[in-house]
């Protein structure tokens, strides 16, 4: 898979060959189950509209896997990533979001695929998975706003539905992805027009506290839910 720079031109914004240095690290240290730039695109999207903030300590962990061979790597790779961060707010704070899509080869050539873009924006909301959940299940309007990254998930299996769903035909399927910067702006938008609670944080305070709690076991595999 290759990654289809898909950026829009702001002061900001990481240029083709910063993308394509940051793109060239995390594929040099990947392993099966670890984020690609499409992936890292689509995580700090999630944490760019979501409810409350994510510090990088929380999510650097979700990109990094391994020590920096030297100081000077590792500060230019926290260098590209807060700047990728800081773009993504850039663009939603003046309509421009695009996303970074992964491209995969079909029978008629390649093809942009939000595969890992959906895997990357799934760990993201995870990062503040009870805050999402009762927002969610509270609230229809904003689940009908993420419907069309919602059906690109499920249609890429990282989304675990109750009902069978049939694949999105091919026009359906770009139909959803020309969507994409729409919805961002939208959910981005819903969260700063209806906050979290205070309620609501301190139920995700005391969660936090009591799975601090819980002894250390052996990582989670990720179910394909939306979020666990």
């Amino acid at each position: 898979m290759t990654t289809s720079h898909t950026k829009a031109d702001w002061p900001s914004s990481l240029d083709d060959s910063e993308l394509d240095e940051l793109d060239n690290y995390l594929r040099a240290h990947t392993q099966d189950g670890h984020l690609l730039l499409d992936g890292v695109h689509g995580l700090l999207s999630a944490i760019a509209v979501g409810p409350i903030q994510v510090l990088p300590e929380e999510w650097l962990p979700e990109v990094l896997h391994e020590p920096f061979e030297n100081e000077n790597e590792g500060n230019r790779v926290l260098a590209l990533l807060a700047k990728l961060s800081d773009s993504i707010s850039a663009e939603l704070d003046v309509d421009a979001y695009e996303p970074i899509l992964g491209e995969v080869e079909t029978e008629v050539g390649p093809a942009l695929s939000a595969a890992g873009w959906c895997e990357g924006f799934s760990r993201g909301i995870d990062l503040r998975a009870g805050l999402w959940e009762k927002r969610l299940a509270d609230d229809p309007s904003l689940m009908e706003t993420l419907g069309p990254v919602m059906a690109l998930a499920v249609d890429e299996g990282i989304l675990s539905a109750e009902a069978e769903f049939e694949k999105l035909s091919e026009e359906e399927y770009d139909d959803c992805l020309a969507q994409l910067p729409a919805v961002l702006i939208a959910v981005n938008h819903y969260w700063y027009e209806h906050p979290a609670t205070e309620a609501e944080i301190d139920a995700l305070n005391h969660a936090n506290e009591t799975n601090k709690e819980r002894p250390t076991g052996p990582p989670r595999q990720r179910s394909g839910q939306w979020v666990h």
